[in-house]
């Protein structure tokens, strides 16, 4: 096995910062607060202009008003960049930034709230600009369910606790974004772990809300979380699921972990489908850790570090050549050797690289710059 010589650095990062939560990634400092988009008015699409009862994160036998968040704010960006040099945008959502610190507290964190904001950019550098050379990065704050309470909740009211204020979060900045900051641009859906969880409501009630917007779709990066062949948003009349390097409108998603893992991977199951994303195809053929572009570990350039196989049966990315003991969670939600801190990490130049062929092709199919 590959040793990183970032890794005893990552597992012990590891050991101090990942939290229980369902949908953890690996934190790193600095992150990038943009101003901008064209217009500051508020969108006339906001949801405030038609209130929605949604489902209490505290009692979901009971319902609340939901309060939208006003994008027009640039506080609630993460990424929302004034100037736009490139002909593709990037629209990411982040996987879980926040947790429940005590018992008294809410299941859902406010807009506002200090690990939620302390949280969010770091993961956006470890993650988002690996699309930074491919678009536009835009990345608004949404409010987050406390993991380890969804974690415990049945599907049906996982359903109510994510379908409910985080989406519609989502959904209140991506009017926002549609309206005052895309200009008619292509895009690129990224995301991961629960971010890529809402990226599956979006593409199932947002864009099917909006079909106007799936001809520019370039793709939908829907990273550590599940993907099944009977979603809703994929089928002939839908989405299609990503079969090469350089299809366009296509749903990518992969899940990344050992050959043996001590336990269930909570965020995947057997059939969950996947692409390899250093062969950027979907057979069983091992890709080997050579054929990377590269792993950027803890900010660090880290080179060829991941192998990649796609085992179809369990629904995950197999990867070999590291020791599960330098990567994984210390937080006990995920059992060792599931890589889902490292979905992003292991590949992270290829993802980049990939997100620059899906872009350039879509731009020279549609007579783009």
């Amino acid at each position: 096995m590959i040793k990183s010589p970032v890794a005893s650095r990552f597992a012990q990062r590891s050991a101090q910062s990942w939290v229980a939560v369902l949908l953890a990634v690996c934190l790193f400092a600095a992150g990038a607060a943009f101003a901008g988009c064209a217009s500051e008015q508020p969108s006339t699409s906001d949801p405030s202009n038609s209130p929605t009862m949604v489902s209490d994160p505290d009692d979901l036998s009971a319902s609340i008003e939901y309060e939208p968040i006003d994008y027009a704010d640039p506080a609630r960006w993460i990424a929302r960049p004034s100037e736009t040099p490139l002909p593709v945008d990037v629209f990411y959502l982040y996987p879980t930034a926040w947790h429940k610190v005590s018992g008294g507290e809410s299941n859902l964190c406010a807009i506002d709230n200090e690990t939620l904001l302390e949280g969010a950019p770091k993961i956006f550098d470890e993650q988002a600009t690996a699309f930074e050379t491919a678009g536009n990065v835009f990345a608004p704050y949404y409010r987050q369910v406390d993991a380890a309470y969804y974690l415990s909740a049945s599907e049906s009211d996982q359903t109510k606790l994510l379908g409910g204020v985080p989406a519609l979060d989502a959904y209140t900045a991506l009017d926002y974004y549609f309206e005052h900051c895309n200009e008619g641009r292509p895009f690129i859906l990224a995301g991961h772990s629960q971010g890529s969880n809402l990226l599956k409501y979006v593409l199932q009630d947002y864009m099917g809300k909006h079909p106007e917007l799936k001809e520019r779709m370039v793709a939908a990066y829907v990273i550590g979380y599940k993907v099944m062949g009977d979603e809703g948003f994929l089928g002939p009349d839908a989405f299609k699921f990503a079969e090469g390097p350089d299809d366009t409108g296509v749903v990518i998603s992969y899940n990344t972990q050992a050959p043996e893992i001590e336990g269930a991977n909570p965020v995947t199951e057997a059939g969950a489908l996947g692409i390899n994303p250093i062969t950027w195809t979907r057979t069983s053929e091992t890709a080997p850790a050579s054929a990377s572009k590269g792993a950027r570990i803890n900010g660090v350039d880290a080179g060829p570090l991941a192998d990649a196989t796609v085992d179809s049966a369990r629904g995950a990315l197999i990867c070999s050549t590291v020791d599960p003991d330098d990567f994984g969670s210390a937080s006990g939600v995920f059992p060792k050797g599931v890589y889902h801190g490292q979905d992003y990490a292991f590949y992270y130049y290829d993802l980049r690289a990939n997100a620059e062929l899906r872009a350039a092709t879509y731009l020279a199919e549609h007579g783009g710059a």
